[in-house]
């Protein structure tokens, strides 16, 4: 299976470097006037009908690097690879002027280093957290939307796989019903926001504190909906939430297991350069959790031979959390972003990953200058921690669904990602990646680690 994913790993490498050696004989890959992502086929604004589809491919590899000591859910410290790949369908129809549906089927395989464990901030957000999971196509998005119009004014806006609409009421109200990935409608970034063709890490690409509703996968079910006005827009979201932690069923008893989002997004004039968008996040779950304090009191008080926040759990608990969210275009196509976050200390983090507080800030610039224009290059920083009582659960030997060293020396978890995308041919990138990553899962008696990659995607 290793010299599997090796051989598929150096495939896809000398794809890309195929490629960029072809455009550097042949010329430079041409540069369409239209905007969005070049495909390799066209796709038609006029058809009711959508057909598209993605497939992303990324390498990774770090080597060794010191550690006192390791634990179950550690990141390995000897040398290790990994691939991963997603390939995800589009099909979308608009029943009528205001209604579409859209069906998604993927298929998601490979893996991430140390299967995704012992870092907070993952290094690449394609890879599913559990590798036991069915390596059979599955659903991932199937939604019904309609849009109620409260004005007579329309206005243009770009279609997209999973929005085929290209007219607007300037005020509208979108409802969103199915299954669906919260991010597709809350905390988006044009800056740092799409891991197919913009940074990789789990706590770049996302807010790390926003434990948002998914199951294992990354999907939800529920209701999204959405008013927009000329220089704002308020979102609510009811979503639910997994049995247990990180898992891949949903629990269909909404009484007692579910959760609410809720974002305000400005569109304030600050400059002249760009715009400026700001956006409030803030949720509250309600489910099967634990809580940190009490396993370790437990722990203390010899009812446990080891803490374990799963004994702890209490159907119906609540954690709520708020994040930021900042983008501002500049000129010469030069775009910056900010994303704070925080979420309540003692309950067990569930859905997403174990970051209690986060701020992330970065940029990226258009190729124009060098006369790639539809190439990018990015720089982020970001600094996750977690609480006090989170930080006791572990240091005593705890575990949760992604950390457990066996111990914890406790330092934030500092990563520094850089990225360059370049555009090859019609619907072909080829991306260079490298992060560094100082202690990681939150331990300063490991690391750091410096993870580079390498991913290749498609737009048909």
């Amino acid at each position: 299976m290793r010299a599997t994913s090796l051989k598929l790993c150096w495939a896809v490498v000398w794809l890309a470097f195929v490629a960029c050696g072809a455009q550097l004989c042949f010329g430079q890959a041409e540069q369409p006037e239209e905007e969005g992502t070049p495909a390799m086929f066209h796709h038609s604004d006029d058809t009711p009908w959508w057909v598209s589809a993605q497939a992303n491919f990324i390498f990774q590899a770090h080597g060794s690097f010191p550690a006192a000591y390791s634990g179950v859910n550690s990141l390995h410290n000897y040398s290790e690879t990994a691939v991963s790949r997603v390939v995800t369908l589009y099909l979308g129809y608009e029943l009528n002027k205001s209604t579409e549906i859209i069906v998604a089927p993927e298929e998601a395989g490979g893996h991430g280093i140390s299967e995704a464990l012992g870092l907070a901030g993952a290094t690449n957000l394609d890879v599913v957290r559990n590798p036991s999971l069915s390596k059979a196509p599955y659903i991932g998005r199937a939604v019904l939307s309609h849009t109620f119009a409260f004005s007579s004014e329309m206005v243009k806006v770009a279609r997209t796989p999973i929005s085929l609409q290209t007219e607007k009421p300037v005020r509208r109200l979108e409802v969103h019903v199915g299954k669906f990935t919260m991010p597709d409608y809350f905390d988006q970034n044009a800056v740092g926001g799409d891991s197919h063709l913009q940074f990789m890490n789990w706590t770049i690409d996302n807010n790390g504190a926003w434990d948002y509703a998914a199951d294992t996968r990354g999907y939800t079910a529920g209701v999204v909906l959405e008013y927009q006005d000329r220089n704002w827009a308020a979102r609510f979201g009811e979503a639910m939430m997994p049995k247990v932690a990180n898992g891949p069923h949903l629990d269909a008893d909404i009484l007692r297991a579910h959760a609410e989002n809720y974002e305000l997004e400005l569109r304030p004039t600050l400059t002249k350069l760009g715009a400026t968008t700001i956006r409030l996040l803030s949720y509250l779950n309600h489910a099967n959790m634990g809580d940190y304090r009490v396993a370790a009191a437990e722990y203390l008080a010899g009812l446990m031979t080891v803490p374990d926040v799963t004994q702890t759990r209490l159907q119906g608990t609540a954690k709520y959390g708020f994040g930021a969210n900042l983008e501002q275009d500049f000129a010469h196509g030069v775009r910056s972003y900010a994303r704070w976050g925080w979420n309540e200390p003692y309950k067990e983090l569930f859905a997403y990953t174990e970051v209690n507080e986060t701020f992330t800030g970065g940029a990226d610039i258009q190729g124009t200058p060098w006369h790639r224009k539809i190439d990018r290059f990015g720089a982020a920083f970001v600094s996750n921690g977690i609480s006090r009582d989170h930080q006791h659960y572990l240091a005593l030997g705890g575990t949760g669904f992604l950390l457990g060293d066996g111990a914890l020396t406790y330092g934030r978890e500092n990563i520094v990602e850089l990225y360059y995308t370049a555009h090859v041919w019609r619907g072909l990138y080829f991306s260079g990646d490298v992060q560094h990553i100082v202690n990681p899962g939150y331990n300063h008696a490991r690391g750091p680690v410096t993870v580079p990659g390498l991913r290749i995607h498609l737009e048909l």
